[in-house]
């Protein structure tokens, strides 16, 4: 059994990925709830949580605290909040991505801050977010979506906040901007068969909510490097036509020595010719 143990040495220098500091987040969440964290404690750990990079960052912000939605004293060991060991990022159909369940998360806040959903998460029936004098993203492009049919809630009062979609995913805009606005442009794009239908509601003043559709980035990856390919494969067909035209050029240009040099040579044998015969008369 101890030989399948990750190093963990080398497992704390792995990069965390948002879903990781989320769960961190929320159970820093839940022990400022619990009375656990004050507020400024909670402040400075959160803030800690999103400016940290590798696992080994991440676990002591928690090490004090009971596992999230345990109700331990504080002198029990907690089950770590953050795995320590990644598995491989599998590609899964659109009814493989509705999971069911309560979702990863389910709210946002930026208050002249930012946050950011992304990467494998799963979206809740309903996600609530608030921007004030900030900004957030959500991105769902490789996310997964505990029902067919979810809704992201949007406040932005002098703020911004993004969803970002998949291709194949239907968009549905219901919010209300005064001195701000919804971007519609994506609304009314059918979506695919199964595919999940994302319905964005809320409120925006002096803010904006923008809905963009993009690409997952694998996609987008394995895009790049077929066009770098391709470049790479035009290029070399450049480079044989230039080499099968300097090869043509210098046949031609060998031939038509070879041709001047066969007609100087009959030249030759015809006034040598002609002096015999003069010689001779």
């Amino acid at each position: 059994m101890t030989d399948d143990l990750p190093d963990l040495p080398a497992a704390a220098d792995l990069r965390a990925s948002d879903a990781d500091r989320e769960r961190v987040s929320e159970q820093l969440r839940d022990a400022l709830a619990e009375g656990r964290l004050d507020m400024e404690e909670f402040e400075e750990r959160l803030d800690a949580t999103y400016k940290a990079r590798t696992y080994g960052e991440l676990a002591p912000i928690t090490r004090d605290l009971p596992g999230a939605g345990t109700v331990a004293p504080p002198a029990v060991v907690p089950t770590p909040s953050v795995s320590l060991v990644k598995g491989p990022a599998q590609g899964a159909s659109w009814p493989e991505r509705i999971v069911g369940g309560e979702g990863s998360t389910t709210w946002g806040v930026a208050i002249m801050s930012g946050f950011e959903r992304k990467g494998h998460w799963t979206v809740p029936a309903r996600f609530d977010c608030f921007a004030f004098w900030g900004g957030g993203e959500l991105d769902l492009r490789d996310a997964n979506f505990a029902e067919r049919e979810v809704t992201i809630n949007c406040v932005a009062i002098m703020g911004g906040i993004n969803v970002i979609v998949p291709p194949g995913v239907e968009v549905v805009v219901r919010g209300i901007g005064i001195m701000g606005g919804f971007d519609q442009s994506e609304e009314g794009v059918p979506g695919e068969p199964g595919a999940p239908r994302v319905v964005i509601t809320g409120f925006a003043f002096w803010g904006g909510v923008g809905v963009e559709r993009k690409l997952p980035k694998a996609e987008l990856s394995r895009l790049k490097a077929a066009r770098r390919q391709e470049r790479l494969e035009r290029k070399e067909e450049r480079r044989e036509l230039r080499a099968s035209r300097r090869d043509h050029t210098h046949d031609l240009h060998e031939a038509h020595r070879d041709a001047m040099e066969q007609v100087r040579e009959a030249m030759r044998s015809e006034r040598e010719r002609e002096r015999r015969r003069r010689r001779d008369s």
